[in-house]
């Protein structure tokens, strides 16, 4: 919070100035009870720590993250607050605020900042920068697990710690270069870096009310370019750096997300005909768009809750499907969509020849059959959970769209829905209950359910 809080210095924002500095104080004083109360605790570190610590630190740093925005009167209603600061650190992008040019810059960069922190992990962030606390009984490789996105997270190197650090400076470098674009186009430094932590962390929070839609084509199409690099397998990126260019060229997962990427824009833009004036601006809206929504964004250049039933669905679809595991977009992820068709396809395969043996591969790689159950686990949940927050925020009387979508933008951490919580409007007029649910759905879904939902399992507290 200290740069959000020089922010707020530097343009004389005292009321922001008098939150961050309350809410460091709180901030001192939970870790210092946190460490008295894990006083003379054991060293070794399991996948049940691992899950239970990374669900409770992210409620944790979104009760106290929240607080600059009620102290100092930016959202002075709680649960409002704890929605918008879960929404930046899950990089959702859903929000209350109706009117985002009259937050303090203070309020507005810690909005922005929450994004880029949450992206990559809060906790990999720490893991990358810090001393390996546990040493090597487990700490930071159930953590990383935990806390990364995707079906299945490998070592780049043999250590984790050192993963977590070239995860983080790829991120960085990436940052940065983004931000160079941005500037070159036009955009003030407070603008370009707030827009480059919404891009890399694939989060959305504009510091326009109408997001991106007020700039250049040129800087729409930078932030469309960046946003589908940020929904890249980080992996791939290492992999460029020492040259095993083969390896991801033919990456299937890479293949099959660069695949839908295209074929979207292709029917998208059939689909828009005579919507737009002439043929560049109906790719550059709906490149965007698909970019957006398929790397769980959420920016917008145009209201595309106007758009033809079928562009709508074909971003339905894109919402539900999400970007690369190991990138910083959420959704079911395109790694798990392959694994679900294949086992999909060996499943009518043993029907037909029942005592035939079949592996599944990924990339020439057989693939662990635990991994496959842990896929298989992950699509039940996923859909019991969109399943029953659809039924808890129907209470509220919206339209089946506006809740459904309002459901699928929060748990796949994208921020805009269709109909009421379109692009041109946000999620204030739900109830508390509704946004309490939302809030469940926005972090289960950016730690892929099982750390959230193992801390309402009775045999996580139990005491071996």
């Amino acid at each position: 919070m200290v740069p959000a809080l020089l922010v707020s210095l530097w343009n004389q924002e005292f009321k922001a100035v008098y939150g961050f500095i309350w809410t460091l104080a709180a901030i001192m004083v939970t870790a210092s009870l946190f460490l008295f109360l894990g006083r003379g605790s054991k060293k070794k570190f399991y996948a049940r720590e691992g899950l239970a610590c990374v669900g409770i630190s992210w409620i944790v740093m979104s009760l106290l993250g929240c607080l600059p925005f009620c102290i100092s009167g930016a959202i002075p209603n709680f649960v409002d607050a704890f929605f918008e600061i879960v929404s930046g650190f899950t990089t959702t992008g859903a929000s209350v605020v109706s009117e985002v040019e009259k937050l303090p810059m203070g309020i507005l960069y810690w909005r922005s900042f929450s994004h880029w922190l949450g992206g990559m992990g809060v906790l990999v962030f720490l893991l990358a920068i810090s001393s390996a606390g546990g040493g090597e009984n487990g700490f930071t490789m159930h953590l990383l697990r935990a806390e990364s996105p995707g079906p299945n997270v490998g070592k780049l190197v043999p250590r984790m710690r050192k993963t977590a650090g070239i995860l983080y400076l790829l991120y960085i470098l990436l940052t940065i270069l983004n931000v160079i674009f941005l500037l070159a186009g036009g955009m003030s430094l407070f603008e370009a870096v707030c827009t480059a932590y919404g891009t890399a962390g694939t989060g959305g929070f504009g510091i326009k009310n109408d997001s991106i839609a007020g700039y250049s084509p040129y800087l729409q199409n930078v932030c469309t370019v960046f946003m589908l690099l940020f929904g890249v397998n980080f992996s791939c990126y290492y992999l460029l750096l020492i040259k095993q260019f083969k390896s991801v060229l033919f990456d299937e997962e890479l293949r099959m997300y660069f695949g839908l990427v295209a074929g979207s824009i292709l029917l998208i833009v059939l689909n828009l005909k005579g919507v737009y004036g002439t043929l560049e601006e109906t790719v550059r809206h709906a490149a965007f768009q698909v970019a957006s929504i398929v790397t769980t964004t959420g920016f917008a250049t145009t209201d595309f809750d106007m758009w033809p039933a079928f562009s709508k669905a074909i971003l339905l679809f894109l919402m539900i499907v999400g970007a690369c595991a190991g990138s910083t977009g959420g959704g079911f992820k395109c790694g798990r969509i392959l694994l679900v068709l294949k086992s999909l396809r060996r499943s009518v395969h043993q029907l037909v020849h029942p005592r035939q043996i079949q592996a599944i591969f990924s990339n020439g790689h057989p693939v662990d059959e635990k991994v496959l159950q842990n896929t298989n686990a992950y699509l039940a949940a996923y859909v019991s959970f969109v399943v029953l927050s659809f039924l808890l925020v129907s209470t509220d009387g919206f339209s089946s769209t506006t809740n459904f979508s309002a459901v699928l933008a929060c748990f796949n951490n994208i921020g805009p829905g269709f109909d009421a919580v379109g692009p041109s409007c946000n999620f204030a007029s739900y109830s508390i209950f509704s946004k309490l649910v939302l809030v469940v759905d926005m972090l289960a879904g950016r730690l892929e359910i099982f750390p959230i939902l193992i801390l309402f399992s009775r045999t996580t507290w139990k005491r071996k």
